[in-house]
């Protein structure tokens, strides 16, 4: 399936808020002022809120939670039920 440009720019939003995030791990070790420090803090957040969100609107609503879900760290180790299909003409049981 050809990926159109909302998509493609979409994942790239995403993926960039979440550097604008990781950076904030950074800013305490910064040999500036402490308002300096607090002034970066913010606009990283907010840089990362507003890359995030409008990555999710490019994507749409579905992709968007599906993606998001990937990003929960409860979901991180769930194990994957696998997915039975039971074909009543044939009496064949698949496994996808």
């Amino acid at each position: 399936m050809q990926k159109n440009w909302k998509f493609k720019i979409g994942i790239a939003l995403i993926a960039i808020s979440t550097l604008f995030f990781i950076s904030i791990i950074a800013v305490p070790f910064l040999n500036v002022n402490s308002k300096i420090k607090i002034t970066i803090s913010t606009v990283l957040v907010v840089l990362g809120e507003v890359t995030f969100w409008s990555g999710g609107i490019l994507l749409g609503k579905e992709l968007f939670n599906k993606y998001k879900s990937y990003l929960n760290p409860k979901n991180w180790h769930k194990k994957k039920t696998a997915t039975v299909t039971v074909d009543t003409t044939e009496n064949d049981i698949t496994e996808k």
